[in-house]
């Protein structure tokens, strides 16, 4: 049977803002004539005009990131030291691979304002405007408006993020790895602080993350193109990359339909 693949994964680049200043990625790129040095270590004396064409030896890469640039998974342990209640939270190394091959289930919640944060009663309402009941496992992405903004300077600071009360929602019903195509998967830190300042209330700060002391989960960042995707019929692949006890892992995600 023919597949269909959807890219979720935002390009890792240089010039598009997909980050905070302080946070983004560097990458420094080498063209086949600049890595001659590297080549001679192994062959001395070795010239441009001993390899083909003469146009030397190989591109690379210099990238300096964090594990949360571009596209990546979120760890328990990126949340809180502990999940389930006192456990031990696990490392990007140590997600089960069975979460991240999984039916997946698309959530709109373009509508919603920059800041928004989605409850519980909307997670019900949208999966029963697209006729679907969780079943264990299921990846849940959730469509923010920032889907579209970026590149924008204020991409940092748009789209609805996730509450504590949607998150547990989710979790409670065995989702293991949710995502957005936020920044973030809590609203966006302007708006938290200044909700915070009005009311006093510090708990509000990084809820939906910090749901995952209570039921531990992944989720992804900075998705993209999830507006191509219907309500459900699909299957997300996500696997992060294997970084010894990190916080965090890159992935290539991908939707995937059996056409």
């Amino acid at each position: 049977m023919p597949r269909r693949f959807v890219d979720l994964s935002i390009t890792l680049e240089n010039d598009v803002v997909s980050d905070p200043p302080f946070m983004r990625p560097e990458i420094t790129y080498q063209r086949h004539g600049d890595t001659m040095a590297e080549l001679q270590h192994f062959f001395p004396g070795t010239t441009t005009a001993d390899l083909p064409d003469g146009e030397g030896f190989a591109a690379a890469e210099w990238v300096r990131l964090t594990t949360h640039n571009g596209t990546h998974l979120d760890a328990p342990y990126h949340y809180h030291p502990t999940m389930d209640g006192g456990e031990r939270a696990i490392t990007i190394d140590e997600v089960p691979l069975e979460w991240c091959l999984q039916p997946g289930v698309k959530l709109d919640f373009t509508h919603f304002p920059d800041g928004y944060v989605v409850t519980a009663q909307d997670v019900e309402d949208e999966l029963a405007r697209i006729g679907h009941e969780l079943t264990p496992l299921e990846i849940v992405l959730v469509n923010t408006a920032a889907g579209k903004a970026l590149g924008d300077p204020n991409f940092v600071d748009r789209g609805c993020g996730m509450g504590y009360e949607a998150t547990m929602y989710l979790t409670s019903r065995g989702v293991r790895v949710t995502g957005t195509d936020a920044w973030s998967w809590d609203a966006p830190f302007s708006h938290t602080a200044k909700r915070v300042e009005e009311t006093g209330d510090k708990s509000l700060i990084w809820e939906g993350h910090k749901a995952g002391r209570d039921i531990g989960y992944c989720h992804l960042e900075k998705l993209h193109n999830l507006e191509v995707l219907p309500g459900d019929g699909f299957t997300v692949s996500c696997f992060p990359h294997k970084i010894k006890g990190a916080s965090a892992g890159w992935t290539r995600a991908v939707a995937i339909f059996e056409d």
